[in-house]
């Protein structure tokens, strides 16, 4: 009989929509050992995620920036996890430097997918087959299941718990009024890159539109975003709210469980809304929805599904970006208020 698994380390994803649809994963690790204990590794900037993960135990800060090896602090966190005496570490990202806070921890059974050099630092080093598991909540999960096990029939929905006043002392902090109108929240930015982003003068439009039928319109998104974000409230003639850069990840999320409807590129803030419930619409370009779409039944993805998508590229290689340029705001908005 296996020894019981009491404590688990999961290396989280540096990305805000993977960590959302990690939680798939942290659900079904607590469904596998109800009693043990789910700590995750994670980056600063992906780490507030887990205050609404009830499945976690504990966040712990990888204190790194994006890409930085830093191996010294990896090695110095590894000794220090030593003591908490993790029986399995499953690794979610690819990357060599990934695996080696597990492994200098010495836990005893490590997880993880192929990937650059890590034959050794792992214990139980698997291969990615996404025909076999198609969805990345499926190719998280598969980590937790025994080698030669099936694909996961039943892929848990993540579900962010916002605390009960969050959204409220939100606002109180941020100088804000709740709507007394229904709410839209625009995300036009995607850290991705460019080519996953619906033109800033389309959201302005739908914007605008939803403004003149009695709307709020909020805009959320990183300091990155600010730029896209300003050309969409000056396109829409100013009808926005533009808290861009303004909130901290997790005031974002408590203000995106306040809206009564979401739209959004395929990015952190659209697996975020997902994660909370919120009618949405996903406009989806390079990326492919069938990997990373949003786990909502509530969710409407559009794409145009061309030849030539997804490409998965940061920029068209194209040089046209048809693939999101040619989706009108009145499709948009038809999936808004569509039952």
């Amino acid at each position: 009989m296996p020894e019981p698994i009491t404590s688990i380390l999961v290396v989280g994803p540096a990305w805000v929509g993977d960590m959302v649809i990690a939680q798939s994963l942290f659900k079904t690790l607590r469904r596998m050992n109800p009693e043990c204990g789910i700590d995750v590794l994670a980056p600063r900037w992906t780490l507030p995620l887990l205050r609404f993960m009830p499945e976690v135990r504990n966040g712990i800060e990888l204190p790194l920036g994006h890409g930085e090896l830093g191996l010294r602090v990896r090695y110095r966190l590894g000794r220090a996890l030593r003591r908490k005496g993790y029986d399995l570490a499953i690794v979610l990202p690819r990357s060599l430097k990934a695996a080696l806070v597990p492994f200098w921890a010495r836990i005893p059974r490590r997880v993880g997918y192929r990937g650059e050099m890590r034959w050794g630092v792992l214990t139980d080093l698997r291969r990615l087959d996404p025909k076999r598991t198609p969805r990345q909540a499926e190719q998280f999960i598969a980590l937790a299941l025994p080698r030669d096990d099936p694909p996961p029939s039943d892929v848990p929905v993540p579900q962010l718990t916002v605390p009960t006043g969050a959204g409220e002392a939100v606002l109180a902090a941020l100088g804000l009024a709740r709507p007394e109108r229904p709410l839209l929240v625009l995300a036009p930015g995607a850290e991705f890159g460019p080519a996953k982003r619906w033109p800033a003068e389309s959201f302005a439009e739908l914007a605008r539109r939803k403004a003149q039928a009695g709307w709020a319109v909020w805009i959320l998104g990183s300091p990155r975003d600010a730029e896209v974000a300003a050309q969409v409230q000056g396109g829409s003639g100013g009808v926005c709210v533009d808290l861009t850069g303004h909130t901290t990840l997790d005031q974002a999320v408590a203000l995106i469980g306040l809206a009564d409807a979401v739209v959004s590129n395929d990015s952190g803030l659209m697996h975020i809304a997902a994660a909370l419930g919120r009618r949405q619409v996903a406009l989806f370009g390079p990326s492919d929805p069938a990997k990373t779409g949003p786990l909502n039944d509530k969710a409407r993805v559009i794409t145009r599904s061309l030849s030539c998508s997804p490409c998965h590229r940061r920029t068209c290689p194209l040089g046209h970006h048809d693939c999101l340029r040619g989706i009108e705001p009145g499709r948009v908005l038809e999936a808004l208020d569509a039952p």
